[in-house]
């Protein structure tokens, strides 16, 4: 008998309109659409053309209709400045309503562009909903991004309004924002900048207020007249979210707001397995896909209570602040990066802090961002007692393209991979001429097209360049830009970035398999493995180690040891004989690895500073480290 996962998948491919049409039922419309799928226009497929809806509306009104308007919608924890505060679906309406005036009342309109530029307070969540009230389209950038990454975010949206705040709080230091936005909108295009800026002042910093340009948040709300949902056309776009492009462009993934509504709170049961009331964690930032879609969005459409957390998991104060907070606020399922949990493990090894806490309450732990190491998995279930979740997804894609879905089935987990297709995801592997390849071989992950609702239909005024980034090397798939294999029980390994298989004397190695037996070492708390160019073989792999708190053996023998390690399970063919230890490893602050830019730092190539980097000093420790070990040139 096939069990619910089975029948829902098969559905989804051979049946979208039925499927999704179904999942649309649950949400609230004000005008039923003409077309569940409308493929007149290909490959700009568009769900639910002809239907109207509004995001905000789901998310909030929906649910105070239903008598939840006394349950927790959003509960803001800042560790970093004491604060805990609870708004309920009702109260956190009347501020969305309230800020949607703001923004009517500065002349922003149905289609037009604000730009987020805020910390993890409840004002960002609250402009972004807002936006979504009165059909504006929002483009969160990250906090604390440097001007000249937010200037051409600027030039590109063309905001009529920015929404921002007067600083953010990175563990010990403040970041004043307001001169960096300054500075940004100095530096883009005079046709690009916004009329008005809306500031909310923190008591740790006050912004300096351009006069004529810039609006008080608090003066602005005092003053404002509530704002009612406006009807958008399902196929109208609801946010940009820019990712960074390798030509140095930002690309603006573009949301929809029907497909994302109706795809989103399918998940949040489907994959997730919580209920209306429940309480779910996506320990992200709103500038990233996760904040969007799972601590905004998801949870709001589907009735839970969303926790907002201001802090990190190590440092705020210790490893044991995300126990702390699923244990006082009651979560059920939390969502975060496998780093977070590294950074735990190397500072709790044994997890005795987790003793501290009641868990009780703690259903699932779901990982994503980038590749789940067999070695955290292990520790997390372990020490948790729960089933830990691999699930890979992309910004482009919005949600999970692979997931162990255990509101449909769970399977038993596999260590390396995120179990298998999610409904909707019509996953293969090919060679490079697009025909698919056997079970187990590598290639490159493509999804058949039409992609499911809630992914992005197209870039932000750039549909030729969503064509060429996304469908044009493997034609009617869309690139993944990951490779893996799919084994014989239909479980889906994505080994790394297609640009992460090295090729080793004529031999395609995955750099994440290697990887997998770094993380294994006891002594190893995080580690990557990266080729770097040889005269002889083409590419060598070198590892980097970074060791978990408290261990005082010598380098060389965890360095001789983790070799042998790599010899014994890959074999010779892999050529690893060189690894480094290091303090930590440079990282976007979403946790994941610069692998190419230390992999340029390597190669003596010329390379940027990512904006997304959480601290650039990481860098030249990487110089330092490949200088070392006879690889990178000291620079001048």
């Amino acid at each position: 008998m096939s069990n619910p996962y089975e029948i829902a998948f098969k559905r989804s491919i051979e049946d979208p309109d039925g499927f999704w049409a179904e999942a649309a039922q649950n949400c609230h419309w004000y005008k039923k659409w003409d077309k569940v799928l409308d493929d007149s226009n290909k490959p700009f497929y568009r769900w639910f053309t002809g239907g109207e809806i509004n995001t905000c509306y789901n998310a909030l009104d929906f649910h105070i209709e239903q008598g939840r308007g006394e349950q927790a919608a959003l509960i803001y924890d800042s560790p970093v400045t004491d604060t805990i505060q609870t708004f309920t679906y009702t109260e956190l309406r009347d501020l969305v309503a309230r800020f949607a005036g703001v923004l009517k009342g500065l002349g922003v309109e149905k289609g037009d562009r604000v730009l987020i530029y805020m910390p993890m307070i409840p004002q960002a969540v609250i402009a972004m909903l807002a936006c979504a009230r009165i059909g504006a389209v929002h483009s969160v950038v990250f906090g604390g991004f440097a001007a000249n990454e937010l200037a051409t975010r600027i030039n590109d949206a063309k905001p009529r309004v920015i929404a921002s705040a007067s600083c953010g709080i990175e563990v010990k230091k403040v970041i004043a924002y307001k001169p960096l936005l300054d500075e940004a909108i100095e530096m883009s295009d005079a046709g690009a900048r916004p009329e008005k800026c809306v500031i909310f002042q923190r008591p740790m910093t006050e912004a300096t207020m351009v006069e004529g340009r810039d609006v008080d948040w608090e003066a602005a709300m005092a003053e404002a007249q509530p704002a009612d949902c406006v009807p958008v056309k399902a196929t109208d776009p609801l946010y940009i979210l820019y990712t960074s492009g390798t030509t140095g462009q930002p690309k603006g993934v573009v949301r929809d707001n029907g497909g994302h509504v109706v795809a989103l709170k399918w998940t949040m049961k489907a994959i997730y397995n919580v209920d209306p009331g429940d309480v779910y964690w996506a320990a992200s930032d709103v500038g990233w896909v996760v904040g969007h879609s799972y601590i905004v969005y998801g949870p709001l459409f589907q009735g839970c209570t969303t926790i907002l957390f201001e802090g990190k998991p190590v440092g705020t104060p210790d490893a044991g602040v995300f126990w702390r907070v699923i244990s006082q606020h009651k979560v059920n399922c939390l969502f975060t990066a496998p780093t977070a949990f590294r950074a735990i493990k190397r500072e709790d090894p044994n997890g005795d802090l987790i003793k501290d806490y009641d868990l009780s309450c703690f259903r699932a732990l779901f990982l994503a961002g980038e590749r789940l190491d067999p070695d955290t998995l292990k520790w997390a279930q372990s020490k948790l007692g729960v089933p830990v979740i691999d699930h890979w997804w992309q910004t482009e894609t919005g949600w999970a393209i692979c997931a162990n879905c255990l509101g449909l089935h769970q399977f038993p987990i596999k260590e390396g991979s995120p179990t298998k297709p999610v409904p909707g995801w019509n996953l293969f592997v090919v060679d490079p001429d697009s025909n698919p390849v056997k079970a187990g071989e590598i290639g490159a992950l493509v999804v058949k097209l039409p992609l499911p609702p809630g992914s992005l239909p197209t870039l932000w005024n750039n549909d030729e360049r969503f064509v060429e980034s996304y469908l044009r090397e493997f034609p009617g798939y869309y690139k993944t830009a990951d490779a893996g294999f799919i084994d014989e029980d239909g479980y889906v390994f994505v080994m790394a970035r297609t640009d992460d298989i090295i090729n080793v004397a004529g031999h395609r190695l995955s750099t994440g398999a290697m990887e997998e037996v770094l993380a294994d070492h006891p002594d190893v708390a995080e580690c990557a493995v990266l080729g770097v160019e040889d005269k002889l073989k083409g590419q060598v792999p070198v590892g980097f180690l970074v060791l978990n708190a408290g261990v005082t053996r010598s380098h060389d023998e965890i360095i001789a040891e983790v070799i042998q390690m790599v010899r014994s399970r890959i074999g010779p063919v892999a050529s690893f004989k060189t690894a480094t230890v290091v303090k930590r490893l440079p990282k976007t602050r979403s946790g994941k690895i610069l692998r190419g830019t230390i992999q340029k730092i390597a190669d003596n190539k010329e390379y940027k500073v990512p904006a997304t980097i959480d601290d650039p000093a990481t860098l030249g420790e990487m110089q330092e480290a490949l200088e070392k070990i006879g690889y990178a040139k000291a620079r001048k």
